[in-house]
C-alpha cells in the first residue's frame, strides 16, 4: 500500500485527499483525463468518463500514461477491471479515421473492420455514407464530415479526423513584436493547436487567449472569421489585433447588429449569426462570403446550438476554440469535441499564476443569515421563485456596502443576475449600472472611465461575464448568478485575474444566503475553480459588518 493522495474506486470515481503533500502533483497528473465532480474542503471527487479519456488520447496521452498516473498516486491497489476499461475505452479512439483518398475524396477508413461493419449498420450513420470502396473503406460526402463525427461519438467510436483542411483564401497576417513577445505557454498553445489542425485551447481569463488567436492567424496566413459573444467583445478583439499584428483598420471588419462589414479578417457576434427571420437564419451567407482559411470561436463553451449545426458544414476549415473552461451546463461537451475538435492545450490556472502571468486571488464566501420572515416566504414560494428570493435578499445590500467601504479606493465590480437588485445597489453605492439595455457606446465609455480610475465602482449584470478587459479591477462582489453555473463563476473570477502592477492579490467575494438554494448553487458554481486549486474561505456576514474578519 502506498501513502498516496488518491483513492481509485471501481465505479470510476477518484477521491483526492487535497491536504496530502502529493495532492498538487496528483491533480496535475490526472487533470488531462479526469473530470472533477465535487470539491468540498478535504476530499475532491473526480470521475473517469469516455469523453475525458478520448480527449486525453487526442491530445497525445496514451493508456499507459493514464494507468501509470493512477498506480503512482493511488493509496490502495487500483481495481484491475478499471485499468482494463481505461485501456479499452482509450483504444476506441482512432479505430475509425477520416482520411483524404487520392481518388474518392473524403473516406472513412477502419483500422478494425468489425467496427466499421458495426457503425455502418447504425440507422444514424447509414444515410451519411456513400459507396463501399473496399473492406476497410467507405466514401463520405464532404458535407457529412461533421455530422458523421457527432454520430460516431454517440456510438462510442470517436473518429480521428486526419483528412486535413483547405488553405482558404491567402491573406498576410504578421505579428508586430516590437513591444511584446509570446509567453512560453502561449507558444505551446499555438504549437499544440497547429499540430492538431483543429481543436480547443483552454487558458485562464487574463492569460491572453486573444494573443493565441492572433498568433494562430499569423501561422495560417489566411482570411479569418472570428465569432465572439457580443459587440463589446468584437471591438476589443479588433483593438487587440490592431495592437498585436500589422493588420490595418481596413483589413478588419465587424459583422454585428450595428455593422455588416466583411473584410479579410471579420469579427462577427454569435447573436447576429443566430438571428432568425421567418424561421430562416438570415446571416448564414457570412460563412460562405469568403473562402475562410481559419474560423475562431471565442468563449467556445458558450457556443449556441445553431452555431453547432453551422459548424458541421465547416469541417474543411481550420477551427480554433478559445475558452477558460470547457464546462458546458447543457452537457454538449461532446459536440465541441466532435465539431470544433479535441482539447489541444490546457494550462492549469495555478501554473500560470505561479509564473506571474495572472494575479493570485483570495476567494471568500460571505454567508448571510436570512431573517425568519424571509425564510418563511422562501419556504412557501413556488420552486421556480425560490432562488430569486434568496439571491436578492435585502440582507445582502448591507454586506456589499461594508465590503466596498473596506476596499475604498480600489477598483470594484459588483456583479449580479437580477436587474432590480442591481439598480438598488447602484443607487446605494452611487455607482453606474451596466446591463443588457445599456447602449454599446455607453458601456464602452463607462468601462474606459473605470480603466482610467475616473470611476472606482461599477455595478454590472451578466453582460460583463465575457471578454470584457478590465485589468485594473482588484475586487469583485458577486450577489447573484445564473443558478449553479460553473463557467459563469470562472468567468467572473477571471475579470480580476489580469496581473496587477503592484502584484497585489485579487479579492473575489460571493455573498450567499445560508440554508437556502443560494447556498446549494454556490457549492456547485465553485466546482470548476476548486479543480483549478482555488479554495473558498467561508466567513459570516456579521464578522464583515463588525469589521472583525481580517481583510
Amino acid at each position: 500500500m502506498n501513502d498516496g493522495p488518491l483513492i481509485v474506486q471501481s465505479d470510476k470515481t477518484l477521491l483526492l485527499d487535497v491536504d496530502h503533500p502529493g495532492a498538487v502533483g496528483c491533480r496535475r497528473a490526472i487533470a488531462p483525463f479526469a473530470e472533477l465532480e465535487r470539491a468540498p474542503e478535504h476530499i475532491h471527487t473526480y470521475r473517469l468518463t469516455p469523453l475525458g479519456l478520448w480527449n486525453a488520447r487526442a491530445a497525445g496521452h496514451d493508456a499507459e500514461q493514464v494507468v501509470d498516473a493512477l498506480l503512482q498516486y493511488s493509496r490502495y491497489p487500483v481495481p484491475h477491471p478499471l485499468l482494463v476499461d481505461v485501456a479499452e475505452t482509450m483504444a476506441r479512439y482512432g479505430r475509425l479515421r477520416l482520411l483524404k483518398h487520392p481518388v474518392h475524396g473524403l473516406v472513412l477508413a477502419a483500422v478494425d473492420v468489425p467496427v466499421l461493419e458495426e457503425v455502418l449498420r447504425s440507422r444514424k450513420v447509414a444515410p451519411m455514407v456513400g459507396a463501399r470502396i473496399d473492406t476497410e473503406t467507405v466514401a463520405i460526402h464532404p458535407s457529412e464530415r461533421g455530422n458523421l463525427k457527432q454520430a460516431l461519438l454517440k456510438l462510442g467510436w470517436p473518429a480521428e479526423d486526419i483528412a486535413g483542411y483547405v488553405d482558404g483564401e491567402a491573406h498576410p497576417v504578421e505579428l508586430d513584436l516590437t513591444e511584446w513577445s509570446l509567453r512560453p505557454y502561449q507558444e505551446e498553445a499555438v504549437e499544440g493547436f497547429w499540430h492538431g489542425g483543429s481543436g480547443v485551447v483552454v487558458l485562464p481569463c487574463g492569460a491572453g487567449k486573444t494573443v493565441v488567436g492572433a498568433a494562430v492567424m499569423a501561422r495560417a496566413q489566411a482570411t479569418t472569421l472570428v465569432l465572439v459573444t457580443n459587440t463589446v467583445s468584437a471591438r476589443q478583439w479588433k483593438d487587440e489585433l490592431l495592437r498585436r499584428t500589422r493588420l490595418t483598420e481596413s483589413e478588419i471588419g465587424e459583422y454585428s447588429g450595428a455593422r455588416k462589414d466583411i473584410r479579410p479578417v471579420t469579427i462577427a457576434t454569435y447573436q447576429v449569426m443566430t438571428t432568425r427571420r421567418k424561421g430562416v437564419y438570415a446571416h448564414l451567407e457570412l460563412f460562405d462570403a469568403r473562402d475562410w482559411g481559419l474560423v475562431v470561436y471565442d468563449e467556445v463553451h458558450l457556443l449556441p446550438a445553431p452555431i453547432f449545426r453551422m459548424t458541421a458544414d465547416l469541417q474543411a476549415r481550420r477551427r480554433l476554440g478559445l475558452t477558460a473552461t470547457l464546462v458546458r451546463e447543457d452537457g454538449r461537451e461532446g459536440d465541441v469535441f466532435s465539431l470544433i475538435g479535441p482539447k489541444r492545450y490546457d494550462a492549469p490556472w495555478k501554473d500560470i499564476e505561479a509564473q506571474g502571468y495572472i494575479a493570485p486571488a483570495d476567494c471568500v464566501e460571505v454567508r448571510v443569515t436570512l431573517p425568519e420572515h424571509e425564510r418563511l416566504a422562501n419556504a412557501m414560494a413556488e420552486p421556480e421563485d425560490r432562488y430569486r428570493l434568496c439571491a436578492t435578499s435585502p440582507q445582502k445590500t448591507r454586506v456589499v456596502l461594508a465590503l466596498t467601504e473596506r476596499h475604498a479606493g480600489e477598483r470594484i465590480l459588483v456583479i449580479g443576475q437580477y436587474l432590480d437588485q442591481l439598480d438598488e445597489l447602484g443607487e446605494q453605492l452611487d455607482a453606474p449600472v451596466i446591463k443588457g439595455e445599456t447602449p454599446v457606446p455607453e458601456r464602452q465609455r463607462l468601462f474606459e472611465a473605470f480603466r482610467r480610475g475616473e470611476l472606482t465602482t461599477l455595478v454590472v449584470s451578466k453582460v460583463a461575464n465575457f471578454s470584457v478587459d478590465l485589468p485594473e479591477a482588484t475586487v469583485a462582489v458577486q450577489v447573484s448568478g445564473a443558478f449553479g453555473s460553473r463557467q459563469e463563476e470562472a468567468q467572473r473570477l477571471g475579470r480580476l485575474l489580469r496581473p496587477k502592477g503592484d502584484g497585489r492579490t485579487a479579492r473575489f467575494y460571493t455573498v450567499v444566503a445560508r440554508e437556502s438554494q443560494d447556498e446549494q448553487f454556490a457549492a456547485h458554481r465553485q466546482r470548476f475553480l476548486a479543480e483549478q486549486g482555488y479554495a473558498y474561505r467561508i466567513v459570516d456576514a456579521d464578522d464583515i459588518l463588525a469589521g472583525t474578519d481580517p481583510p
